[in-house]
């Protein structure tokens, strides 16, 4: 994929300060995106959009394909009378979001707007009943999942009655019948979802704005995607995972890191001629402009760790899909305009199937400074062909990291960026002014925050994710910095991208 010089903001729609105590894709969305335009930015960058399972992470969703309820904006649900007018949403409050208080308040209002949607007879239903059957490929196994789950305590698939965990035909129908309205409630909404996030994608393409998704290469056992694929997973007799994902010790983890994924059975995918993975990337560039590709190395060779291992020290390589599964996506997607998350180590092998691919990279200058060998990360080792960042949503916030920073990587960012630094400005800037023709900023630089803003630490099992943006923190000050910085490095969207004022949120209204 030829990438154009641009440059953009890494920002989960969850870290929004809508009301409701959870980021939305409501109003707060769409004056992002004027924020976006007006500070010259081309790119708006996204963790998965899918339902969070384990430890409310979106890289270990209940499904590939579904999208995230707690996403959907009441607000925008009440112009169409799902929600009465009447009922206001708390204000947002505090930095954080509180995943339980919110799942206990907003699903149960999300159930009740779609009972009330069901009952109408609009306009609205033509566009459901076209969702659904456009949709029934993923859909119905969905929402399948989630109502048998809740059914029975939010227990994991394979504990479930024989005739669901195994997806036994009369056991399966009989289910579907006695819980009709349900599953028609978690259909709708799907369909609300889909309805908000396209609208949203709509408005920020009118204005040159590309969304950059992001796919997670391994998907969580205990998700839809496992359940409805048993056999293209490693998975023994009893339906439990025999392999699992991660990664080996390195100066980082004397352990190594343990994920827990099951792992693909690459031979059974490439039989079905790859048909489960060319539905997801499918579906993926029909709701984003650009895919990062998670953890790419994974693709050329992965670690294979026995399921009954607790660390990954004991697991070993294995080929991955390489050029192969690459093949059949160009022969039956079309374009590929992947990113590919190329971080860590990182071998010949793997840059070179990137190449081969014609795959741009992740460049990360946090990781510029640490030794000579870390110099690859320089701007001036880059090639324009890839995709800078000053860090990452599993790094700390560029602030943070300097302020942890070892004494030699404090001497090195001075001996290159020059004394008396705003560090994440200086940051930014050398990221806008080198090569590569990408440049994509967490929001939480541009803001010069420390660590009580970071989005992720992948060690800790809990406590991520939940970081929120401030009302009233992306000031016209900002704007015109960014939009200044980017006009100076070339990284300014085209006049004619630039023309008029962004629209109102009612020409998009779902």
């Amino acid at each position: 994929m030829p990438l154009e010089r641009s440059a953009g903001i890494l920002l989960h729609p969850t870290s929004l300060p809508s009301r409701g105590g959870i980021g939305d894709l409501g109003p707060e969305a769409y004056a992002f995106a004027d924020f976006l335009t007006r500070a010259g930015q081309r790119l708006w960058q996204v963790l998965p959009l899918s339902p969070p399972g384990l430890n409310n992470s979106p890289y270990s969703a209940t499904s590939t394909f579904a999208g995230n309820p707690l996403l959907v904006s009441l607000e925008r649900l009440a112009q169409h009378g799902w929600v009465d007018p009447g009922h206001s949403l708390p204000p947002p409050t505090g930095d954080k979001i509180n995943f339980d208080e919110v799942q206990a308040c907003k699903l149960p209002l999300l159930r009740r707007a779609a009972q009330t949607f069901l009952e109408k007879n609009d306009n609205g239903r033509s566009r459901f009943e076209r969702f659904k059957q456009e949709c029934a490929w993923w859909l119905e196994d969905f929402v399948l999942f989630e109502v048998i789950r809740r059914t029975h305590g939010g227990a994991v698939w394979s504990s479930w009655p024989r005739e669901l965990a195994r997806r036994e035909p009369e056991g399966m129908h009989r289910f579907g019948v006695e819980h009709q309205r349900e599953l028609e409630v978690e259909r709708a909404i799907q369909f609300a979802f889909f309805e908000q996030w396209r609208a949203l994608h709509g408005y920020c393409s009118r204005y040159g704005i590309r969304i950059v998704g992001d796919v997670a290469i391994f998907v969580n056992y205990d998700s839809a995607d496992v359940w409805r694929n048993p056999e293209l997973f490693t998975l023994d007799e009893s339906l439990q995972p025999t392999l699992v994902a991660g990664v080996p010790p390195d100066a980082f983890s004397a352990t190594g890191q343990r994920w827990g994924n099951p792992l693909y059975r690459w031979e059974a995918s490439r039989a079905r001629g790859y048909q489960w993975w060319t539905q997801r990337i499918s579906w993926a560039l029909r709701t984003c402009d650009i895919l990062r590709l998670d953890h790419f190395r994974g693709f050329e060779s992965y670690w294979e760790i026995p399921a009954a291992e607790p660390t990954a020290v004991h697991g070993r390589w294995r080929e991955g899909p390489r050029d192969d599964l690459f093949r059949v996506l160009r022969e039956r997607v079309g374009e590929l305009p992947f990113i590919a998350e190329d971080l860590g180590m990182i071998t010949p092998e793997v840059h070179a199937l990137r190449e081969r691919l014609q795959i741009p990279g992740m460049k990360v200058l946090q990781f510029a400074f640490g030794d000579p060998g870390a110099h690859i990360y320089l701007p001036q080792n880059y090639p324009p062909n890839c995709v800078v960042y000053t860090g990452t949503h599993d790094n700390d916030t560029t602030l943070g990291w300097w302020q942890s920073a070892r004494p030699h990587e404090r001497e090195a960012v001075e001996a290159y960026m020059g004394p008396a630094l705003d560090v994440p400005w200086a940051f930014i800037r050398a990221a806008y002014a080198s090569v590569a023709r990408m440049a994509i900023v967490p929001l939480q630089d541009v803001l010069g925050l420390g660590s009580e803003a970071r989005m992720n630490v992948p060690s800790e099992p809990s406590g991520n994710w939940g970081w929120r943006l401030r009302q009233g923190a992306l000031t016209r000050e900002l704007e015109e910095k960014l939009a200044a910085l980017a006009t100076v490095c070339d990284r300014m969207p085209s006049p004619a991208r630039q023309q008029g004022q962004a629209a109102t949120n009612e020409e998009f209204v779902a």
